[in-house]
């Protein structure tokens, strides 16, 4: 546990910051797993047609600064490639 009394305000930052960025987060996250699942199964159209909901969740999380814009383009191209493959 911090001791010093900037160390407990930081503390306390950091869990506000986290509950805010959370939900961004995990609705990216869901996003991709949503695409990746349909890919695998083979359903090309539905990933398709999560593609841009997936685009807009990474924007928003990049936006926020929660990844890196370079991750984020990366994500990107990943949930395109996997959208387009078929098996």
């Amino acid at each position: 546990m911090p001791i010093t009394s900037s160390a407990i305000k930081a503390m306390r930052q950091a869990a506000k910051r986290k509950e805010r960025r959370q939900p961004v987060k995990t609705t990216m996250k869901t996003m991709i797993r949503k695409i990746t699942l349909a890919a695998k199964e083979g359903n090309t159209a539905e990933a398709q047609k999560l593609l841009p909901q997936a685009y807009k969740a990474i924007d928003m999380a990049a936006k926020r600064h929660i990844i890196h814009w370079k991750n984020a383009a990366r994500k990107k191209a990943g949930m395109a490639k996997l959208a387009s493959t078929k098996k």
